[in-house]
């Protein structure tokens, strides 16, 4: 990429002098590298790097260009600005935004671009062989990724920002068969800036090794509504998948519907519930400090004293719904325009411990860690990694992976206790629109739900 005062004056020579209402130019250099694995084969290794951009134009409608060179980025505009206009006059009108002019360097700990890339073979190698020493074991599968992002954004209202980011991020898996029954187990890790938790998960990887064989022999459980207390990851998910989405204002006022059940004001919970979602929560990979749109960061309250006070927005959706931008407009690369997304999405902390928490369920069951969901609007439904039998006040056996399932505004009723031990999960990526995986974090501390419906072995 050019010098930045080389690159800033061709990027604001290429905005003026269009007949559009509004007009933004992204670019991206990118760096990084990828491993996978599959059993004991290493089945992808890579670096790679690459620079790219966009132009976005608002005259009528939107209209969208990318591209992978700088080379007549005027005529790049100028094309952008005619996409807009075959689009047809729309109603759309942007939330005033203070024009930012700032640089932004990454936050670094342990750089992983610092890291040989045979370095980081040679450890993974080292995570391949402690999985399958243990006994049982029939498969496994372990991804890394790891990239640098210098991003510039500048608009025709005068924004220019520089901003730079560093992701790190890790899954492991296991799995162990006995005749047709197949279970596994997964970790997933992740983080802003530091290389540092890839290098000493050889523990980790053990544990998560043995627990794939443990669950191959661990009982089922029968189906039927229980009182069921999950922990942080799981937890953090539900509240990511279950409540998040709902929040994303593009989701909302395209949706009347929507807009009916997701009313300011409402009450979806005991006064114990909030919930939040922030950029402006350092130090996680969902942080940064500026969005996509070049607005700052924020820490948005969705749920504050178990009501409805907040919604993610970008400066589009903000004016539609007559709110303020919450600098939750996001595009997982230049390749795409930005849309609503989640940044750092959790449950805020209560006062009660785990054994407090526990003490009173006589028939119950502890769910940790996630395999997958799906939402449609209230409804959703959720794998647990794993899950214990709780008796008596107390953390007994292991149990298959279960179901969880239900209407989310039914159990945020039934959510009746919440844990003094917030915990983030920054393994994984979220997915919308085609833009996937998208760095986030999401946590919670341990929350108990009475009257859970459970369906059984996963």
């Amino acid at each position: 990429m050019d010098d930045n005062g080389n690159i800033r004056y061709r990027i604001q020579d290429a905005l003026a002098g269009h007949d559009a209402r509004y007009i933004e130019i992204r670019v991206e250099e990118v760096e990084g590298s990828h491993i996978r694995y599959r059993g004991r084969e290493l089945e992808e290794i890579g670096h790679s790097t690459g620079v790219g951009g966009c132009v976005r134009a608002l005259s009528g409608g939107w209209g969208f260009v990318s591209f992978n060179d700088l080379e007549g980025l005027r005529d790049k505009v100028a094309t952008a600005v005619r996409n807009a206009r075959l689009v047809g006059e729309k109603d759309i009108s942007l939330a005033p935004v203070e024009p930012v002019v700032d640089s932004v360097p990454p936050v670094v700990v342990k750089d992983p671009l610092a890291v040989p890339i045979r370095d980081k073979k040679s450890l993974l190698d080292q995570y391949v062989e402690t999985i399958w020493k243990v006994p049982g074991v029939t498969t496994s599968s372990i991804r890394y990724g790891d990239g640098r992002r210098n991003r510039i954004f500048s608009n025709s209202e005068g924004a220019y920002v520089e901003q730079g980011q560093v992701d790190v991020s890790m899954h492991l898996s296991a799995a162990a068969r006995d005749g047709g029954e197949v279970q596994q187990s997964s970790l997933s890790l992740g983080s802003n800036g530091d290389y540092s938790f890839v290098e000493t998960l050889h523990e980790d990887a053990e544990t998560m090794a043995r627990r794939a064989v443990d669950l191959v022999k661990a009982p089922q459980v029968k189906g039927g509504e229980y009182t069921v207390v999950l922990d942080p990851v799981l937890a953090g998910v539900f509240i990511h998948e279950a409540f998040g989405h709902l929040s994303e204002a593009d989701h909302v006022y395209e949706n009347q519907q929507l807009r009916d059940i997701m009313a300011m004001g409402r009450r979806f919970g005991g006064p114990h519930i909030n919930v939040v979602d922030g950029a402006a929560v350092p130090g996680l990979r969902g942080s940064y400090k500026y969005d996509s749109e070049g607005v700052p960061a924020t820490k948005t309250y969705l749920l504050r004293e178990g009501h409805l006070v907040g919604r993610l927005h970008s400066r589009e959706t903000a004016a539609a719904m007559g709110e303020a931008p919450t600098g939750n407009a996001r595009a997982i690369n230049s390749q795409f325009p930005p849309i609503v997304r989640m940044t750092n999405t959790y449950i805020e902390p209560g006062k009660t411990t785990f054994q407090d928490m526990i003490s009173d369920i006589k028939d119950g069951l502890y769910v940790r860690n996630w395999y997958g969901g799906m939402t449609t609007m209230e409804q959703f439904t959720f794998s647990a990694g794993e899950s214990f039998a709780i008796r008596n006040g107390k953390v007994e056996e292991l149990m298959r992976p279960v179901l969880l399932s239900g209407n989310l505004f039914t159990t945020l009723e039934n959510l009746d206790s919440i844990g003094d031990d917030l915990d983030m999960n920054q393994g994984g990526g979220c997915g919308k629109s085609g833009q996937s995986p998208l760095p986030v974090s999401n946590g919670s501390p341990h929350i108990r739900i009475r009257k859970c419906l459970i369906g059984g072995t996963a």
